[in-house]
């Protein structure tokens, strides 16, 4: 069990969330490399089929932390500065290539690192008290952070997010909804009922499969259409040969809902 983060797993749903909730969650080297280091095994771990990052104590995370982080960074060298810049980036990575769909359930505060990881996941539901703000430029950094350039524009449009990069402004619940950028906003009560159907409705699902489309949803960015065209051709005869497949299709003949077991 990880020291630096909470972790909870119930029938293929893991619930991951800062403990921090005094100071608004925020991030600290342990927990950044702790994260990484968890998101990068769980490639790795077929009992769990989807995450939820969940908020703790009203707030989602405040990003790096002031004392803990942005402090000693002022004092560090160019190449303990890189060290530190690539291990953020390697936690979103690590969140892309895990093989598992990740639900954010955003509540309150949801700044800096704590929006670059609410961006990083696959759904985000929200509260409509969240803000979220991209506010590198209000600490005297670049809005590229973590790769807030090339996700967010693909996420919400390319002048929404240079809006939200350059002013470092909170984007309201309502804004994150209208933009695409939550898939649900809902009041907090049913915040956690509703990342959780979300991903109870995943963890029902073919599993390999669903890795196979967050993959392909990662890949296909740098690929032109006719190589994703072949791309999605070979990463589909694959799942066919999947026995997921043939029981949907043995499902459907019996008129039964078919009972995924992600092989």
């Amino acid at each position: 069990m990880p020291q630096h983060f909470l972790l909870s797993i119930e029938n293929g749903i893991a619930t991951v969330s800062l403990d921090r909730p005094e100071r608004k969650n925020p991030l600290t080297f342990d927990s950044y490399a702790e994260l990484r280091d968890w998101f990068r095994g769980l490639v790795y771990d077929d009992t769990v089929k989807a995450v939820i990052f969940a908020p703790n104590g009203g707030n989602f995370s405040s990003g790096g932390d002031v004392h803990d982080i942005i402090g000693p960074l002022t004092r560090m060298s160019m190449k303990e500065l890189l060290a530190f810049t690539r291990m953020t980036g390697d936690l979103v990575k690590a969140m892309i290539g895990c093989g598992k769909p990740i639900i954010a359930a955003v509540d309150g505060v949801c700044a800096g690192a704590g929006a670059i990881i609410a961006m990083a996941s696959d759904l985000r539901v929200a509260t409509p008290s969240a803000k979220t703000a991209f506010l590198f430029n209000r600490v005297g950094l670049a809005g590229c952070d973590m790769g807030a350039c090339a996700i967010l524009p693909r996420i919400i449009g390319q002048g929404r997010a240079a809006e939200l990069l350059y002013l470092g402004r909170a984007m309201t619940a309502e804004e994150g909804y209208n933009w695409g950028f939550f898939n649900r906003v809902v009041e907090p009560d049913q915040l956690m009922a509703t990342a959780g159907e979300f991903a109870r409705r995943i963890a029902e699902g073919p599993n390999f499969a669903n890795m196979m489309t967050k993959t392909m949803l990662a890949q296909e960015w740098s690929m032109g259409l006719e190589q994703a065209i072949e791309a999605e051709a070979q990463a589909q005869a694959i799942c066919m040969q999947g026995q997921d497949f043939t029981r949907a299709y043995e499902a459907f003949v019996k008129k039964e809902k078919p009972v995924f077991q992600g092989d």
